[in-house]
């Protein structure tokens, strides 16, 4: 089976989001992990973003890249600029994946607004990793 880990700067918007599509796309197809530079917690409006489209990632937390040093990944997907960045070396031969998606939780505005942005994210990652699991697993 298929290690794949979902790379962010904090583990709680783009990282989370992509964890649960993958898993949703993937099935029994692949183990999903995410994981982020740092750990911020999964951010409500994520989960909520997620649960407007039949996916919960309310049990999901944010974890730390170190806590996977010893799992031999397949694929690694970075989903920001700074994760990449700032990826610690791993010594596998996972694929090395990138796409930069704009982070929602810097939206301003009305809650109305933000959560529009987090609606246009949420549609981007879902296209990428749709795309993702058909075209790697």
């Amino acid at each position: 089976m298929k290690k794949v880990l979902v790379l962010c700067t904090g583990n709680s918007c783009r990282s989370q989001i992509a964890e649960g599509y993958l898993k949703h796309f993937a099935g029994s197809k692949a183990e999903i992990y995410s994981a982020g530079v740092e750990t911020h917690g999964v951010n409500p409006r994520a989960i909520a973003t997620m649960a407007e489209d039949g996916i919960d990632i309310s049990t999901h937390t944010s974890n730390n890249i170190n806590e996977y040093r010893d799992i031999d990944f397949d694929y690694v997907i970075t989903v920001c600029d700074n994760a990449k960045e700032r990826c610690p070396f791993f010594p596998s031969s996972a694929t090395k994946l990138h796409e930069n998606f704009p982070d929602p939780a810097k939206a301003t505005g009305s809650e109305e607004q933000v959560m529009t942005a987090f609606r246009e994210v949420r549609q981007t990652i879902k296209d990428y990793t749709k795309n993702f699991v058909a075209q790697y697993l």
